[in-house]
């Protein structure tokens, strides 16, 4: 079975609009979350975000692309051009025609079809952009990232809600295993800053009005937050065959679904998809060292997450390091896995466990090692990320250190 390697990775983000600015964060604990300004909050109960700041399309586009992406796709390409820079990629005829685009999202376009409704009921307007519909669909990420490579490969989108990317890295490193493609740009982006969508949020009651305490007894909630997240995935010959110098593995993918409620996580799915990831991978529970935890900061979830490990892992649960990086960065929704992934290979190739920030008091129900507000140096070969979707949607990867 071919071996699979990510050769490059790209991240912009609030907490860091480069990868190597993510780095930094992840390792000293800096949080990216902060008011948001980008839009006038008006009357939204909650103040704070992931957004990041000064963001500016023209710093990255001409004028004439910036006004046919919305905010969400702009951030794919950004983070794909960094994740290809670094791979070291010469994009050579055959390679451009084989090579695979597989994308998460869950919101598409939303500032742009929030604007057009704006526009259209509140203002009075008798038209909205043009290019309203490409702007807002969910696979604006992938076409986009097509475009500026010149990729006529598989392209396309998948939307699991805050799974997604998780399940596209997961399918694109099935694909490139499986013998599909060699060679796979893989990850997710979202936008979700705008007034209608965060007054949904809103009335679901589960956003924070103050910071993202996952794990912790006093925690209030989630915190949004934005992000394009990508990787490029090879098959370990394709990479060395071409120089490239292999930045971690990918060993295993699991995936489930609870069945069980739309909105009210289980804990027996996520622990199947752990399992799997697992199985697939050959790995026994114990080789596992740490996990990049899905930690939304809400009270179900949290617990329910921490049952998952335990029914997982077993014993071996409570010799874990875990973390949630949410707790930095915001919760990306259709981005989350991709940058909670690359979070993990960012600590595992450097030799640290990113902390949990904003923990303050133990839980009862979340009684394993969460890796508490400071930054752990810690050798480890083998992590997982965990990320479980409204919908009952789990998507579990299995990482390994080259």
């Amino acid at each position: 079975m071919r071996r699979v390697v990510v050769t490059g990775i790209g991240v912009i983000s609030s907490a860091g609009r480069t990868r190597e600015e993510f780095l930094a964060s992840l390792r000293t604990g800096k949080s990216g979350i902060s008011a948001i300004e980008n839009i006038d909050m008006l009357d939204v109960r909650f103040r704070n975000g992931g957004e990041i700041k000064g963001y500016n399309a023209l710093d990255y586009f001409v004028p004439k692309d910036a006004d046919m992406m919305d905010r969400f796709a702009q951030l794919a390409v950004v983070a794909a051009r960094e994740a290809v820079n670094q791979s070291g990629l010469e994009w050579t005829p055959n390679l451009k025609e084989t090579a695979a685009i597989i994308t998460g999202s869950c919101i598409g376009g939303q500032a742009t079809e929030d604007q057009g409704f704006w526009d259209v009921y509140k203002m009075g307007k008798p038209r909205v952009h043009p290019m309203t519909i490409p702007k807002t669909m969910a696979n604006a990420g992938a076409s986009g990232i097509s475009l500026e490579f010149g990729i006529t490969g598989p392209a396309f989108t998948i939307a699991t809600a805050c799974a997604s990317s998780a399940h596209a890295i997961g399918l694109a490193f099935q694909m490139v295993r499986g013998g599909v493609c060699d060679f796979a740009i893989t990850g997710g982006s979202e936008a979700p800053f705008s007034y209608g969508l965060l007054k949904a949020w809103e009335a679901m009651r589960v956003v924070s009005p103050s910071a993202c305490r996952p794990f912790s007894k006093d925690r209030t909630g989630m915190i949004l937050g934005e992000a394009g997240a990508m990787l490029t995935i090879e098959t370990l010959e394709h990479a060395l065959a071409r120089g490239a110098q292999p930045l971690a593995e990918i060993v295993g993918f699991g995936m489930s679904s609870d069945a069980h409620h739309i909105t009210q996580p289980s804990s027996e799915g996520p622990a199947k998809a752990i399992r799997l990831a697992l199985k697939d991978a050959g790995l026994a529970p114990e080789a596992i060292h740490y996990v990049n935890a899905h930690g939304t900061g809400t009270s179900v979830n949290d617990a329910t997450e921490t049952k998952a490990l335990h029914l997982a892992f077993g014993d071996h649960a409570k010799k874990l390091a875990i973390s949630s990086t949410k707790s930095m960065h915001g919760h990306t929704l259709g981005a989350a896995g991709a940058i909670e992934t690359i979070a993990a290979i960012l600590g595992m190739t450097n030799g640290f466990v990113p902390p949990t920030i904003n923990y303050n008091e133990r839980d009862p129900e979340c009684d394993l090692d969460y890796t508490p507000n400071v930054v752990r140096n810690l050798e480890f070969e083998y992590a997982i990320s965990n990320s479980f979707a409204f919908g009952g949607l789990n998507a579990v990867l299995a990482l390994r250190r080259i």
